[in-house]
């Protein structure tokens, strides 16, 4: 069994954990986070929390939940404001983002400043893209505008951006335009992980869609019915619940060079639920010292039917 050693003085651990959609996802995050943060030794955590109040956005409650169990900052999106209690709260808790391009009048922060517990200086950035989505200012020059007043190393030791955009050219594209001025671009909002994290040619660390984290025997996170009734009939019908039951964490795990603001190693995660099992191996276990290692061959063969061969 591999035991990790404390995070080396010149490096930073970020953990960013992709759309909390429901119960089923907080609980994952519930349950998993506060272990992941002692295995891994983690410096800062951000979660995209828009889906997680019944897959429409965020309550006081919900919020105060998350942050109790490990996160440094919430991060939103297009759903940012679906629940009303938001438009007033938002305001009093400075580790909740919406998207910086939001009209000037809208509630809340597009960004945040923090210090970790070791004192690194963090700057967190919520942005939203306009392809297929709502007509927002626009999000190339909202972020120039951030890292004009606080640029890597000068003011802050990591910058994280949140990207929350249906497609995966604007990501990418906006991620190739700041490259080597940030430490990570995380993708948001598409709810299916991407197979893409990678380090871009100027250090940045990037990946188009983090992955959700709800079940994943759904339809992005909703019970399956009523979305497969509408694609069918193209009628409205009952509200979209999401689907209750084993969930699977979905991020992405970076790590970062102090003297740079870089990114030096980069991985997905996923822990529980039905997809294959990842995390970043460069930190150790994903269950900490004295647990088991999750691998995907552990969850898989029992879900398959009986005629189907299993693996030597």
């Amino acid at each position: 069994m591999t035991t990790r050693q404390s995070t080396p003085a010149s490096t930073l651990r970020l953990l960013f954990i992709g759309d909390v959609v429901g119960r089923s996802g907080r609980e994952a995050v519930f349950a998993r986070l506060p272990q992941l943060r002692a295995a891994w030794d983690l410096d800062f955590v951000v979660v995209n929390a828009e889906n997680a109040a019944g897959g429409f956005g965020v309550t006081q409650a919900i919020c105060e939940e998350l942050l109790a169990a490990g996160a440094d900052c919430l991060t939103l999106g297009n759903h940012a404001f679906d629940q009303r209690e938001a438009l007033v709260y938002i305001d009093r808790q400075p580790r909740l983002l919406r998207p910086i391009n939001y009209p000037p009048e809208t509630p809340g922060c597009g960004s945040g400043a923090f210090l970790s517990a070791r004192g690194l200086r963090l700057f967190v950035v919520n942005v939203q893209g306009r392809v297929f989505m709502d007509q927002l200012d626009d999000p190339f020059a909202a972020i120039e505008r951030e890292l004009g007043a606080c640029a890597l190393r000068r003011d802050a030791d990591a910058i994280l951006v949140d990207m929350h955009a249906e497609t995966t050219s604007e990501k990418m594209a906006l991620a190739h335009s700041i490259d080597g001025r940030v430490s990570l671009v995380a993708g948001t909002h598409t709810h299916v992980p991407t197979a893409d994290a990678q380090i871009l040619v100027n250090g940045s660390g990037y990946i188009s869609y983090a992955g959700m984290s709800g079940k994943k025997e759904t339809v992005i996170g909703m019970q399956k019915d009523e979305p497969i009734r509408r694609f069918r009939r193209k009628t409205p019908g009952a509200r979209y619940e999401p689907a209750l039951g084993e969930a699977t964490l979905c991020g992405v795990g970076v790590e970062i060079d102090l003297e740079t603001g870089l990114a030096q190693r980069i991985a997905p995660v996923r822990l529980g639920g039905r997809l294959s099992q990842s995390w970043p191996a460069f930190w150790g276990d994903a269950n900490g010292p004295d647990a088991p290692i999750i691998s995907h061959s552990d969850v898989s063969p029992a879900r398959l039917p009986p005629e189907w061969p299993r693996a030597k």
